[in-house]
């Protein structure tokens, strides 16, 4: 078996508990046929128990308790295989018990059929596509009979718990936190900073039930509390990717001992290929932003060691250091495009194994702030110029009004096909831009200069409106700015309020930047735009059954889509009818219908909070978080676990909590909650991991260093006039 990333969640371990699985499917289709042939007319409710008592003779029929879960959603190899399936899937607006029953029963059997298949996890970058139908299907797969009566078999063992053990189900947990019980005051009267303490809480408990069956491992599952590691050593993935949460949050003897794991076990010298994207903002800029926090703020989350001369003062920085230096082979590509991923220990960039051989353009473009900023603290302006070299040559590809396709090759520096969206493997690109300007305090106007054209360029091709309720959307071009619109937002896409209200403000409050001279029409407008987006946003979670948003929500359109300058006026609240108007603009596919725990509408509520200062905002994410709280905790101390279907109750749960609800989701939860002056935004940067780092002045060492080619009204680049021939008689 070829297991070259560490992001691979593939078990070989289980082929064998697959194939018995296999074997009495066989046995349990041809009892069946023996039972239907007795049954014959006979009610329905009969031949059901009667194909119930053939399934009890199995006695053999056992499934193993850890068999690994291969339909996660977000793997595109899997994505192919259930579109190939040929099931049909129910729409996730209908919650009825066929509905979940049917979506269960897929969890489970999806990947016992078909376990030969590894692909990375892209956790913040997640792929979406579901593939072609796939005509070569084996041959078991294309007798429909079987299928359709082995389908049932595994349904009515679903209905008599046979699989509970196997993918346990989140429960309600109002009767076990009180405090979600008794909260009963008035929204103005609302005790932010004790509300923020159950943030608090939540993150000890997801901290230390980590702590204590999963520790120094990569990845934490909660309910089997097991761990696994992504490298033979570990790669800190989420003891580094918490330091900063920890910090904030005063967690102090956490921190010590998290500190102590750094200093004593971790080590980069390993021979283990990692996603250069994912390791750049998790590791990387997690460690620096512990190393900004614990220089910055000594008495947040205090520890004698990282005092100034004292032999730990520089841990943090020094495994930064020892990290980018390993990240940089990354960049040794023929362009300058970093390749996809890396060889940490033999310092070798590694073409994407996927999508032809491109990088995913988001990727490429997200690893700014943490090489410009580790530049600034070492001195070294090889990190600026790897880095800074890209933004130059993605814009050399003189996209049409500054909205770049989603993938880049490396080899080349050209983009690959012409698929546009603010989603997976476009989402941080957008972002990226404003906050580079932002980070050298605004000198570099040439990133304010390329977010502004991007965001007319979004206005002009991707807002539209749904119908009847006229919420604002960002919707997609799959076929390029000339194709068709795709009516789909990934709840990636919901980082974008905040990111276009930080633009219009600079950090600052939307009173104080009124009143600047350089505030315009156009800041005004966006502005609007930001809020109309952040209700869409809080329209998704409204819309799901356990009030936690899908991974991807379609809407409805009209068609042709309504331009951006269309009139529109969505409603101003959601009613919690189930037949209420509003929800005919939602669609949720049973296979978008999971929740990783993700961060970015929270992200965006903190930064609408900040920026307009209206309660709202803060009201619907303690909304969020009490449905965190309800449904994604688990029993007997395990934390919290992400959800394979959000949009029935209870929930199905994943077993898996993601290394970002510690570093995003539950710190932008505590920012959202906490004084305005923590961590102010006119003086910080935040990156994508949600790690914050300072802007700085680049001073003499460092600059600019490039300019944009001349373009038109389009943003296309204008080709420059061919030089005219020296007359030969000159000397």
């Amino acid at each position: 078996m070829n297991v070259r990333d560490p992001f691979n969640i593939h078990r070989a371990g289980h082929f064998s508990a697959i194939n018995v699985l296999r074997a009495n499917a066989t046995q349990a289709a041809a009892d069946i046929r023996e039972k239907a042939a007795e049954v014959g007319a006979q009610a329905l409710d009969k031949g059901r128990k009667a194909v119930v008592e053939a399934v009890e003779d199995m006695a053999s029929f056992s499934i193993p308790k850890n068999v690994p879960s291969f339909t996660n959603p977000q793997r595109l190899a899997e994505d192919r295989l259930w579109a190939s399936s040929g099931v049909t899937a129910r729409p996730a607006g209908n919650r009825s018990a066929s509905g979940a029953l049917l979506h269960g029963v897929q969890d489970r059997v999806g990947g016992f059929l078909n376990p030969d298949r590894a692909a990375l996890p892209m956790y913040k970058d997640k792929p979406y596509g579901y593939g072609p139908s796939g005509r070569n299907r084996p041959v078991y797969r294309r007798k429909r009979v079987l299928g359709l009566l082995l389908l049932l078999v595994l349904s009515l063992l679903w209905y008599a718990g046979t699989f509970d053990d196997h993918h346990a189900k989140a429960v309600n947990k109002l009767g076990q936190w009180g405090w979600l019980n008794s909260d009963t005051k008035a929204k103005s009267k609302a005790d932010w900073l004790q509300r923020r303490e159950r943030v608090v809480e939540a993150m000890e408990l997801s901290w230390d039930a980590y702590e204590r069956y999963a520790w120094g491992h990569d990845e934490f599952h909660p309910i089997s509390k097991t761990g696994r590691h992504m490298a033979p050593k570990g790669l800190g993935w989420i003891i580094i990717d918490s330091l900063d949460t920890l910090m904030l949050m005063n967690l102090t003897s956490r921190l010590t001992h998290a500190r102590e794991w750094l200093s004593t076990s971790l080590t980069w010298d390993q021979d283990q290929d990692v996603n250069t994207f994912e390791t750049t903002i998790r590791m990387l800029g997690g460690l620096l932003s512990a190393h900004y926090l614990s220089t910055t703020f000594p008495d947040m989350a205090p520890i004698a060691d990282d005092d100034v001369g004292n032999p730990g003062e520089d841990l943090y920085l020094e495994k930064a250091k020892d990290l980018a230096d390993r990240l940089l082979a990354a960049f040794d590509s023929p362009s300058g495009i970093p390749y996809a991923s890396v060889n940490i220990g033999k310092l070798e960039g590694i073409i994407s194994h996927d999508d032809g051989g491109a990088s995913s353009t988001a990727e490429a473009t997200t690893l700014q702030l943490e090489f410009k900023y580790l530049a600034k603290l070492t001195g070294e302006k090889l990190f600026w110029d790897k880095a800074e070299k890209v933004m130059q040559l993605i814009d050399d590809n003189g996209a049409q009004d500054g909205l770049v396709p989603i993938y880049v090759y490396a080899t080349t520096g050209e983009f690959r096909g012409d698929n546009v969206r603010l989603g997976s493997r476009g989402d941080s690109y957008y972002e990226y831009l404003i906050k580079q300007y932002l980070q050298t305090n605004k000198k570099e106007p040439v990133y304010q200069e390329m977010w502004r054209e991007a965001l007319q360029g979004v206005r002009k091709h991707l807002i539209t409106y749904t119908e009847p309720s006229q919420f604002t959307i960002i919707a997609e071009r799959p076929s390029g700015l000339n194709g068709d619109l795709s009516p789909k937002m990934d709840h990636l896409v919901c980082f974008m309020p905040g990111t276009i209200a930080l633009a219009a403000t600079g950090g600052l409050t939307e009173q104080e930047a009124r009143k600047l001279p350089s505030w315009t029409k156009q800041d005004e407008a966006d502005m609007q735009l930001a809020r109309e987006l952040m209700h869409t946003c809080w329209g998704m979670y409204n819309y799901m059954a356990t009030g936690l948003a899908a991974e991807i929500t379609y809407f409805k359109i009209d068609h042709p889509p309504l331009p951006e300058s269309a009139p529109h006026t969505a409603p101003a609240d959601f009613d919690p009818d189930p037949d209420a108007a509003w929800r005919k603009d939602f669609e949720v596919r049973n296979f978008d219908s999971h929740n990783l725990q993700r961060p970015e509408a929270v992200e965006s509520l903190f930064y609408m909070w900040r920026i307009t200062g209206e309660t709202k905002y803060r009201d619907w994410g303690w909304e969020m978080f009490k449905s965190f709280m309800n449904y994604t905790a688990v029993d007997e101390g395990g934390g919290f676990s992400s959800l394979s279907n959000a949009n029935v109750i209870p929930p199905v749960t994943r077993d898996n909590m993601e290394s970002f609800w510690l570093a995003e989701t539950l710190k932008y939860f505590y920012l959202l909650f906490s004084p305005n002056d923590l961590l102010p935004l006119d003086k910080v940067v935040i990156n994508t991991e949600a790690h914050p780092m300072p802007r700085f002045d680049m001073g003499k060492l460092f600059s600019t260093g490039w300019e944009r080619k001349p373009r038109d009204k389009e943003g296309k680049i204008i080709a420059p006039p061919p030089k005219e021939k020296a007359d030969s008689r000159e000397t």
